[in-house]
């Protein structure tokens, strides 16, 4: 579960994982949903989907430009391949070496199926919410059929706050 991790005496602390350094001139409010950019952590992560739902810049699997927010939300599926790929992305940030002035805001989780997580998959969920905000967005249909015109499914009422995506 592990597997590449590095083993040494870093102290891991829950929240965002480094302050943004002073970036673009004209930063957004808070409340505004362009304030992040949404990267994927591997291919098929939902990073369109909930730019296009909640509002933010789409940096697909790559990093926020120049003039793009500076504030990420890494995404990813709860599925394992999903999952593997959130550690090193995290850990990326943790070790600076993500773009300078990036700062990792949250973890965003994505449903790969309708249902319950299995036992394995949930408790490396848990892992990763030990050492930085987690949201998590549950299995929409309508998002598979295209449907995106809705209102954010119920229970991410604290991404949308987050985001600006109240409505």
């Amino acid at each position: 579960m592990r597997t590449g991790m590095r083993q040494g005496p870093e102290i891991w602390i829950r929240g965002p994982v480094a302050a943004p350094e002073p970036g673009p001139p004209a930063a957004l409010p808070r409340a505004t949903a362009r304030r992040f950019s949404w990267v994927g952590a591997h291919g098929g992560s939902g990073v369109s989907t909930l730019a296009a739902v909640y509002g933010g810049h789409d940096s697909g699997r790559d990093w926020p430009g120049p003039g793009d927010p500076w504030s990420v939300l890494l995404v990813a599926r709860t599925h394992a391949a999903g999952l593997d790929a959130v550690v090193p992305a995290v850990e990326a940030f943790r070790r600076g070496e993500a773009p300078r002035g990036l700062a990792l805001d949250a973890v965003v989780l994505v449903a790969d199926a309708p249902g319950r997580l299995p036992r394995p998959l949930a408790q490396r969920i848990r892992l990763v919410e030990s050492v930085i905000d987690v949201y998590r967005v549950p299995w929409v249909p309508e998002w598979r059929l295209g449907d995106l015109s809705g209102r954010p499914p119920r229970g991410t009422e604290p991404l949308a706050r987050l985001t600006g995506a109240v409505r």
